[in-house]
């Protein structure tokens, strides 16, 4: 399984996209604690150890059999030219079966925003889903608010299909969120966002 795991490799212009491994601990944490501020409002309350150690090596072993099962894809996503970890990536709750589909979710360091690395993933790990994995559809959701997510969504051709209210917990409460999909061999026109 490790050696499988060594070989997922998905590599963009700038990147190098690699499930986590335990020496991803201290650039994981630092990146975390510096982009704090940055990360909140978008994202569900972390838990009081979640820069632990301990909860980060749950996160490689949970990445180790997440990948080994074929139920999510967790990548990090690493600068080539430095090695400098950027972000993460997830294609998480993966249905076979006549759904063929996956889940997105995604951050970025607040070093790194607003310079194209989610992007270029984005659409690397959309290739890979639609052409490696065999998948159908890839969902992501997003605040209605965020508008810098919504126009990546957008700009990496997922389409805007409607809303789910209280979809997650987001900074400790129940948050409404907007629906986007990407289909393999997407045939539908530009969807107009509410």
């Amino acid at each position: 399984m490790l050696r499988s795991l060594r070989k997922l490799r998905i590599e963009t212009e700038r990147m190098t996209l690699r499930p986590p491994v335990h020496s991803d601990y201290r650039a994981w944490s630092a990146l975390r604690v510096q982009s704090i501020e940055y990360l909140t409002p978008w994202e569900p309350s972390w838990a009081e150890d979640h820069l632990t150690r301990k909860a980060f090596t749950n996160r490689v072993y949970w990445a180790q059999r997440s990948v080994a099962s074929g139920t999510a894809l967790p990548l990090f996503l690493l600068r080539r030219k430095d090695d400098t970890l950027i972000g993460a990536i997830t294609l998480d709750n993966v249905r076979r079966g006549p759904a063929q589909a996956g889940t997105l979710g995604y951050w970025t360091g607040e070093p790194f925003a607003r310079r194209g690395y989610m992007r270029e993933a984005i659409d690397a790990v959309v290739h890979h889903a639609f052409t490696r994995m065999d998948l159908s559809r890839i969902e992501a959701a997003c605040l209605p608010e965020n508008q810098a997510s919504r126009g990546l969504l957008e700009k990496t051709g997922f389409k805007y299909e409607g809303v789910a209210q209280s979809y997650l917990q987001i900074d400790g409460r129940w948050r409404t969120h907007v629906l986007y999909a990407a289909l393999r061999g997407d045939r539908r026109g530009k969807t107009v966002a509410g």
